[in-house]
């Protein structure tokens, strides 16, 4: 058995003379959560429809837990979980005949909807229609019903765009309770620090490319600096700001010079963000 759960081969797809997906190349290991970012039209969403079977690639392969996906597309989608940025969830229906309607799709006979119901935060509420639901507590059940076959990856396009610390929170801690149980995640997410947080990896993808994939941690130390950030109060009753910048020869006697000369109210470390290091990377921001 591979220890690759996703591996993208050449992977390119175009809207007439648009290349939106530019044979691309990456492979995610089981188990693993790949925060997979880029700014709108960046070719995020295109990738996800071909991994998922909804589109064909023009060329390259796209390989799921062993197979091709659009040679298999039947027996793929029988262990992955697919949540979208948009809702579309059955209004009129409860969140119970919901989630019991995709149990039934994918042939679970015990199952129990209050259980998932439960985990997303969303208990008291399964005889509920749709319809009453806030938004956040759509994208909750939305992500309940792409777990409701226990998939072995997936895939959550944008899951807490626009939601409540709450809801956001009760997503990611579905998110690490997957990865735990041994499912492999493929996130998309325009929230730098939910992408830092979350992610094992992170891909950037500019105009169709992948232009980085490395750990959070490795990208900062590449593209990024860390610097100490100290208020200071000036003789003259004045608030201002002091940068100096970390791992130089020049370090240790800059803050000792610091603390001898000024009056240091506060003082904390900076290291880039994910943010920052796109921007260095592609000349252009995440969210644009």
């Amino acid at each position: 058995m591979s220890d690759y759960a996703i591996v993208a081969e050449d992977l390119t797809y175009c809207y007439g003379d648009l290349v939106a997906v530019d044979h691309i190349n990456f492979k995610v290991a089981r188990g693993e959560i790949l925060g997979f970012l880029g700014p709108n039209g960046a070719g995020k969403t295109t990738t996800i429809n071909i991994l998922t079977g909804q589109m064909k690639p023009k060329s390259g392969r796209a390989i799921l837990l062993g197979m091709d996906v659009a040679e298999n597309v039947k027996k793929v989608k029988v262990d992955i979980g697919v949540c979208f940025e948009t809702t579309n969830l059955y209004e009129q229906m409860t969140a119970i005949e919901n989630l019991n309607l995709f149990a039934c799709l994918f042939g679970i006979k015990s199952f129990d909807a209050n259980v998932l119901l439960n985990r997303v935060g969303l208990e008291g509420r399964g005889k509920d229609r749709v319809e009453t639901y806030s938004k956040g507590m759509k994208q909750r059940l939305m992500v309940a019903r792409s777990i409701v076959n226990q998939p072995q990856i997936l895939f959550l396009d944008e899951p807490t765009a626009g939601l409540d610390p709450t809801s956001s929170k009760a997503i990611h801690n579905i998110i690490i309770q997957e990865r735990e149980r041994g499912a492999t995640v493929f996130l998309t997410t325009h929230d730098m620090m939910e992408a830092d947080k979350l992610s094992d990896r992170v891909s950037f993808m500019n105009q169709g490319r992948i232009v980085a994939l490395d750990t959070p941690l490795n990208l900062k130390q590449q593209y990024g600096k860390r610097a100490l950030k100290a208020k200071v109060i000036t003789p003259g009753g004045k608030l201002e700001d002091r940068e100096i910048a970390l791992d130089t020869a020049e370090t240790p006697g800059s803050v000792k010079e610091l603390f001898s000369q000024e009056n240091v109210v506060t003082i904390h470390s900076k290291e880039a963000t994910l943010e920052d290091i796109f921007i260095k990377i592609t000349g252009r921001g995440l969210v644009e």
